[in-house]
């Protein structure tokens, strides 16, 4: 197998192995985690594929793939494969936007980046936003409409954008590329990617690191607004049993419910500078918005701590920044994920599953989300068409590959639990909880050395568990100047 420790050539031509593909030719290029981020060194190119694997005269799909050549210039013959989340971020800007994290397992191993089907600049199944849904004006029959035309303006069949095929993707892109094993990196969403090929592909699979843990068996959707719920009731909870953020906010539950029920009633029109083009839009700012905005700020500790900051301002009727929040998040997430991939991924793995009997109807209308985005899922895969889907693609994973699977206590998607269900039958499974952490631990504390250990030893080490409780976690924002030193 030809090495490529350093960037010395100008291309680097392996042969396939298997699937009758074409030749997988790697230039040298820059990726990097978007138009305003530095570029990183990298080998890229593309693997052809059939869009159906099951139909030779199938249309071909290129497959964007990129090594990040290990620093070691003998470096070991498996490399680690970062699997992104959403669905539908690519792998490649994920891992542009944490690469320090991956460092250290950098330093004797490749990164191969494989953008997912239907992701990134493979075959990308995007749909344009609509404004009246991002401005919050939401019903189940506009979401319907919006749905009809997203499906209308794909480029692709959306049936064949499913896990299940994108396993098959990964496992030819490591043939050709004459890769013996992998050591798969999947973070919330991509935490199920590493699961089903480790499945279906055992033996080319050496360690598993599954972050922010989503287990096979679980459909999510119905408690997503309920475990969001939990998150905030602990953060506020934590801020109530801090003295300085007490103080500064008292009884911060009740200014939020407040605002709840406030904006439940009627929203209100905020003036705020547009994040990309710095004109002032007005955006009206109501229930949806409001758990939008929080939701996904209880995602991060960095963002975790100003929640009780930005709630207790909107509850004093300064909007501002809780809507700015919430206009980011938007923009961010419209230019990161790849909607109609999402919606494959969601409407064949997720939605059909869906137990009536079992959701806590109580809970999800007490949750400051509400039903609402149960109801938009629902809407969407009404008339989605679902995809292929293995026959145990729903079953525990059960192997005796390592795994390590790492959470947040304060994470509001994929709590602790979700890794007790995904461990059940795994043989050789260790398992790590952030004390405050949100979603997501790679970049946290010393988690890289930690798992540059678990891929190099497939064990645990002394003291790991230790080093990672031990991890700082942001105190609250007592103002917008920040934490008090």
């Amino acid at each position: 197998m030809l090495r490529t420790g350093a960037l010395v050539l100008t291309t680097l031509l392996l042969s396939v192995a298997s699937h009758g593909a074409n030749a997988l030719e790697l230039e040298e290029c820059r990726i990097s985690a978007g138009p305003a981020f530095p570029g990183i060194k990298a080998l890229c190119g593309t693997l052809e594929r059939l869009e159906n694997p099951d139909d030779p005269e199938s249309p071909m799909l290129a497959i964007r793939v990129a090594v990040v050549p290990a620093l070691n210039l003998q470096p070991e013959p498996d490399p680690i494969v970062p699997l992104a989340g959403g669905p539908g971020q690519s792998a490649v800007q994920f891992y542009a936007a944490y690469a320090a994290a991956f460092e250290h397992v950098r330093s004797d191993r490749d990164i191969l980046l494989v953008d997912q089907r239907g992701t990134g600049e493979s075959a990308r199944m995007d749909c344009p936003v609509d404004e009246d849904l991002i401005e919050g004006q939401y019903s189940v029959e506009q979401t319907v409409k919006y749905t009809k035309t997203c499906l209308e303006q794909l480029p692709h069949d959306p049936r064949y954008f499913t896990t299940s095929i994108a396993v098959q993707d990964l496992d030819a892109v490591r043939a050709a590329l004459a890769y013996p094993q992998l050591n798969l990196y999947g973070v919330s969403y991509g935490s199920r990617v590493a699961q089903h090929y480790a499945k279906r592909y055992p033996g080319s699979t050496r360690t598993i690191v599954l972050d922010g843990v989503v287990p096979p068996q679980l459909a999510l959707g119905p408690d997503i607004a309920i475990e969001a719920q939990k998150a905030i009731d602990s953060i506020f909870a934590r801020c109530a049993s801090d003295a300085a953020c007490n103080e500064r906010y008292p009884d911060i539950a009740a200014s939020f419910a407040s605002l709840k029920s406030r904006l439940n009633k009627k929203p209100v029109n905020v003036s705020i500078p547009h994040p990309v083009t710095g004109h002032t839009d007005s955006v009206s700012f109501g229930h949806n918005e409001l758990a939008t905005a929080v939701r996904l700020l209880a995602y991060a500790p960095r963002s975790i701590a100003m929640l009780p900051l930005l709630v207790s301002e909107a509850a004093h009727g300064n909007f501002q920044p809780l809507a700015a929040q919430f206009q980011m998040t938007l923009t961010s997430m419209a230019d990161t994920l790849a909607l109609g991939m999402h919606n494959a991924v969601m409407c064949t793995e997720d939605v059909p599953f869906y137990n009536a009997a079992l959701i806590d109807k109580a809970a999800l209308d007490a949750s400051f989300i509400g039903p609402m985005q149960l109801e938009a899922l629902e809407a969407i895969c009404s008339i989605w068409p679902a995809g292929p889907i293995d026959k145990d693609f729903k079953q525990p994973l059960s192997t005796e590959i390592p795994t390590l699977l790492l959470s947040g206590s304060a994470d509001p998607i994929t709590p602790p639990h979700y890794a007790d269900m995904a461990a059940r039958n795994l043989k050789k499974a260790w398992l790590l909880t952030g004390r405050h952490q949100g979603h997501g631990q790679i970049a946290v504390g010393c988690m890289p050395r930690i798992i540059e250990r678990f891929i190099n030893k497939r064990e645990l080490g002394d003291g790991d568990a230790d080093c990672y409780q031990s991890s700082f976690v942001m105190p609250f924002f007592l103002d917008f100047s920040g934490p008090q030193p």
